[in-house]
């Protein structure tokens, strides 16, 4: 099944559920599951998602991962998380419009295009527009950390 269509049956998956039927996110999902964050990102939304894969994540410090997933460490999780994630439906067409988007973490990430590749901070959006029933995923290829 490709990334790129989410329906099922004629009916849409919400991101966490488009998220798991992927299977490059397994990472994601399992800091969505320890966080406590699968209710809020199956909730009505919408939510505009940059989503790393499994292969952003590994690139991260041997040992970050591990470390975020400790129940001691769920606040830190949560606020990585959050920074992924963005209220509102932003498409890729709405991206290269803005220079920057709040985040629900609160801070900001930097919006830009370079080479014709969308980037968000240090991460390049690698499968934009993924659509689900409660918003959009925009697949990245690094995790974004907040300031």
């Amino acid at each position: 099944m490709s990334v790129a269509h989410a329906d099922h049956h004629g009916m849409k998956k919400d991101i966490v559920d488009v998220a798991v039927e992927n299977g490059s996110f397994t990472t994601l999902v399992a800091a969505v599951k320890a966080a406590g964050l699968v209710d809020t990102l199956k909730s009505e939304g919408p939510f505009t998602v940059f989503a790393p894969t499994d292969d952003a994540f590994a690139k991260l410090p041997k040992g970050t991962v591990e470390m975020l997933l400790k129940p001691e460490n769920k606040d830190q999780l949560v606020a990585v998380l959050t920074y992924h994630v963005v209220s509102g439906s932003v498409m890729a067409a709405d991206v290269v419009k803005i220079d920057s988007a709040k985040t629900v973490q609160g801070q900001s990430v930097m919006v830009s295009v370079v080479d014709g590749n969308v980037m968000i901070d240090n991460a390049m959006v690698i499968i934009p527009d993924v659509k689900a029933s409660n918003g959009v995923i925009h697949v990245i290829d690094t995790v974004l950390l907040p300031k």
